[in-house]
């Protein structure tokens, strides 16, 4: 799965990895509503750093379109209200 982290690049992110950035953004939904702030900015860098670690990262002269998109580090909790909502990025 190619997985893009707005201003940062694209990470080519293993199958195996899938499940745990799924839950990520399954606690990611529950923290928003919730208003969990402190909650919220724990999961986030949970979740851009699994992509990171675990991601190889795209050449940036490869173009290659992202199956998934993830905010920018510094996403608000007001802004990620709009993001994070339903079945949050990862659907199931």
């Amino acid at each position: 799965m190619i997985v893009r982290i707005l201003s940062e690049g694209q990470f080519n992110l293993p199958g195996a990895s899938i499940d745990a950035l799924n839950d990520i953004d399954n606690r990611m939904v529950e923290a928003v509503e919730s208003e969990n702030r402190e909650n919220f900015k724990l999961l986030l860098r949970e979740m851009l750093e699994l992509v990171r670690e675990n991601g190889t990262p795209v050449p940036l002269d490869e173009l290659v379109e992202s199956d998934l998109i993830l905010p920018e580090a510094d996403l608000t909790l007001e802004e990620a209200e709009h993001v994070f909502i339903g079945d949050g990025l990862l659907p199931g």
